[in-house]
């Protein structure tokens, strides 16, 4: 859990109990904790603890809206709050954002209703309404919180920053607040996560290929391998970029629905030019070698993506890697055996 809770300002005394109030402006502390969690350091433990929170001075009328206990989540939600009089009610997601934990089943109505329990929520409003937020509806059953607590349940926006709105309109979302939207700048806001996601990949291969290289037809040589080995990493840093990089960005232009296809196009696209320039080889053996290597390791890092994006469904990621994964090993194993091979037979 959060340690040195500065969003924390003070506590309200109500029937239900103590609650702490919290902030809705991010301090620097939070910024940086942002920043660093964008590079996944600290990204599982980045949660705060599930009860109930208030914003500005909520009374028995105020509405309760829910959240993750994934701390951005719960940031991203006091933000939207600014302003208002409200409380908000964290569940125990393990500390796993909103749209994830919903499709895992930790944002869950049996979580929903057991939170309502244990906050005695009948006691701290008069209004039997809590608003959740829209990306966890594949996870709650509206009709059964209702049925196991009373509580009716509403749907609010897809972006916090529309509560207000939200709420100005009557609680009645808008089209576009339901609107899933996927923008360059978020998809940039990603790549971090995912370049530091295989950062091991890019420390162990070029580490096998270090030892690889010094093998000639005339036996091992360490001589040749500051020669050849950064040609090398260039080529594998081409490969982890083309699926790391140049996907996410170029993401709505590929016109294959899979992120394995389309991480296979945008490797590919990257050797092309890597060919001309010679440093995939001087002959069409060890060209081809690269070219299977390079794409499907630009493949294994645009199907990570799938769990970041909005363009796929769990079921789908799951069916895809079922078929991907093997393709991509076969791919990356073929050429790997290529390019060993040439290393015996041209230079």
């Amino acid at each position: 859990m959060m340690k040195n809770r500065m969003y924390i300002t003070d506590t309200i005394q109500t029937e239900a109990g103590e609650v702490p109030g919290v902030s809705t402006e991010w301090n620097g502390r939070d910024r940086w904790q942002t920043i660093k969690v964008r590079w996944s350091i600290g990204r599982m433990r980045y949660r705060i603890s599930p009860g109930l929170y208030a914003v500005g001075n909520p009374d028995r009328s105020s509405r309760i809206f829910v959240s993750a206990n994934y701390k951005l989540s719960f940031d991203h939600l006091r933000k939207g709050l600014a302003g208002m009089n409200a409380w908000i009610m964290v569940i125990d997601t393990k500390g796993i954002n909103v749209w994830c934990a919903a499709g895992k089943g930790t944002f869950s109505t049996k979580e929903v209703v057991r939170r309502i329990r244990i906050h005695k929520l009948d006691k701290l409003v008069d209004n039997k309404k809590i608003i959740l937020p829209q990306l966890s509806a594949t996870g709650v059953a509206a009709h059964e919180v209702k049925k196991m607590t009373g509580f009716s349940v509403i749907y609010g926006p897809v972006k916090a920053a529309d509560i207000k709105a939200f709420v100005e309109a009557g609680l009645k979302a808008s089209e576009q607040m339901r609107l899933v939207t996927f923008p360059l700048i978020e998809r940039l806001k990603l790549i971090p996560v995912d370049i530091f996601y295989g950062r091991y990949y890019m420390i162990l291969v070029p580490a096998v290929f270090l030892l690889l290289s010094g093998f000639t037809p005339g036996g091992y040589s360490v001589e040749i391998i500051p020669d050849s080995w950064w040609i090398i990493v260039l080529n594998l840093l081409a490969g982890y970029f083309a699926g790391c990089v140049l996907t996410p960005v170029l993401l709505p232009w590929i016109p294959l629905r899979r992120f394995s296809l389309k991480g296979l196009v945008t490797g590919w696209l990257t050797a092309v030019p890597l060919s001309f320039l010679g440093t995939l080889g001087t002959n069409v053996f060890e060209i081809l070698a690269w070219f299977l290597m390079i794409g499907g390791l630009s493949s294994f890092m645009a199907m990570n993506f799938t769990g970041s994006s909005t363009f796929t469904s769990l079921s789908g990621v799951q069916k895809e890697m079922k078929t991907a994964l093997p393709a991509q090993i076969s791919m990356v194993s073929l050429g790997l055996t290529g390019w060993i091979l040439t290393r015996f037979i041209i230079l």
